[in-house]
C-alpha cells in the first residue's frame, strides 16, 4: 500500500485570527485624533463663548476690570438706545433686500449656464471669481469708489454718489452682497444637473411651456438646493459687516442708513470701549438668528419637496 506524502504546510495549523484591540484602546486612538478639532473648539469656540456670555452681564471697558451689572445691558439696550433699534431696522431692511435679490440672480445664471454647451466651465469660474474677492476690504473700497461722488455709476446715470444718500447706500451695500452670487450659483447648478431629463419629456408631452416646467419641474424638484441656499444667505446676510464698514468709511452713515447690526456692535465694543454691552449685542444677534433659522426650517415643511418622501 502506497502512502502519499503530504506537505510540510498542510500539516501545519492553522494560523490564529488576529486579535482585535480592546474596544476602549480603540475609543482612545479616536480621541488621540479627534483631540487637535476638540481643543480647538474648546479653546476658540466654547469658552470665548463662555467668557462673551458673562461680560454681557458686567460693565466692561476693556481697561479696568468688569464689574457685574446683570440684566442691565439687556434693558439699557430695549428701552434706551434707539440708534439699536435703527441697526435692527436697519439689517432687516438689508436681508430682505440682498438675500431674495441674491438668490433670483444666482438661479437665472444657473439655468443659463445649464443650457450651454460650450464654455460652461470658463463661465461658472468667472461667476464663482466674486464670491473669492467680494469679502475683502480692498474690493468693498473699490465698490465705495464707483458708487461715490464722480464716480462710475454717477457719470453714467448723473444721480449722484449713491454712498452719500440715506435712501441710495444702502441698496449700494446690499448690491455689492448681491454681486458675490458665485457660490449659492454652483450649488444651484449642482442640483439641476441632478434633476432626471425624462421629468421635462413627460411635462413637454403633456403640453407644458418653459415657464410651466419651470414651476412645476424645477421649482419642487430644486426647492431642498433653494432651501439650503436660503438658509445659509440669511445667516451670512445677519452677520454683515465689511460691506458696511467699507461703503460708509466706518460710520455707518450718512444718517445711519448703512448701520448694520454688527456695524454698531462694533462701534460699542471697539469704538465707545463698551466691551459688556456689545457681548450683550452679540448674545442676543446669536438668538436672533437661531430663532429665523428654526422658523425657515419650520415653514420649509410646506414647500421643500424630498423625492425620497414623495409627494406631501
Amino acid at each position: 500500500m502506497t502512502t502519499t506524502a503530504i506537505p510540510a504546510e498542510a500539516r501545519r495549523a492553522p494560523a490564529a485570527a488576529p486579535k482585535r484591540r480592546p474596544r476602549r484602546e480603540r475609543e482612545g486612538a479616536a480621541w488621540v485624533f479627534l483631540s487637535p478639532w476638540v481643543l480647538g473648539a474648546i479653546v476658540l469656540t466654547l469658552l470665548p463663548m463662555a467668557v462673551s456670555l458673562y461680560l454681557s452681564f458686567t460693565d466692561y471697558d476693556l481697561f479696568s476690570p468688569p464689574k457685574w451689572v446683570g440684566l442691565r445691558n439687556y434693558v439699557q439696550m430695549f428701552t434706551e438706545d434707539p440708534r439699536y433699534w435703527r441697526s435692527v431696522a436697519t439689517t432687516l431692511t438689508y436681508v430682505a433686500v440682498a438675500v431674495p435679490l441674491q438668490l433670483a440672480l444666482a438661479l437665472v445664471v444657473a439655468l443659463a449656464l445649464k443650457g450651454m454647451k460650450h464654455g460652461k466651465g470658463f463661465y461658472r469660474s468667472a461667476f464663482y471669481a466674486p464670491s473669492l474677492l467680494g469679502a475683502s476690504m480692498s474690493v468693498a473700497l473699490v465698490w465705495r469708489a464707483i458708487f461715490n461722488d464722480g464716480g462710475t455709476v454717477d457719470n453714467l446715470l448723473g444721480t449722484g454718489g449713491w454712498v452719500n444718500k440715506p435712501g441710495w447706500a444702502l441698496l449700494a451695500m446690499a448690491l455689492l452682497t448681491v454681486w458675490q452670487f458665485g457660490a449659492p450659483m454652483v450649488i444651484f447648478l449642482a442640483g439641476l444637473q441632478q434633476i432626471p431629463a425624462e421629468l421635462y419629456e413627460a411635462a413637454a408631452v403633456d403640453g407644458a411651456g418653459k415657464w410651466r416646467q419651470f414651476l412645476s419641474v424645477t421649482v419642487p424638484m430644486l426647492s431642498p438646493v433653494l432651501f439650503f441656499n436660503l438658509v445659509l444667505q440669511t445667516i451670512q446676510a445677519f452677520q454683515v459687516f465689511t460691506p458696511a464698514f467699507a461703503v460708509s468709511a466706518g460710520k455707518g452713515g450718512p444718517a445711519d442708513s448703512t448701520l448694520v447690526y454688527t456695524m454698531y456692535l462694533y462701534d460699542r465694543g471697539f469704538v465707545a470701549s463698551h466691551m459688556g454691552y456689545a457681548s450683550a449685542m452679540a448674545w442676543v444677534l446669536l438668538l436672533v438668528i437661531g430663532v429665523v433659522t428654526a422658523v425657515l426650517f419650520r415653514t420649509s415643511r410646506s414647500w421643500v419637496f424630498y423625492a425620497s418622501e414623495g409627494d406631501r
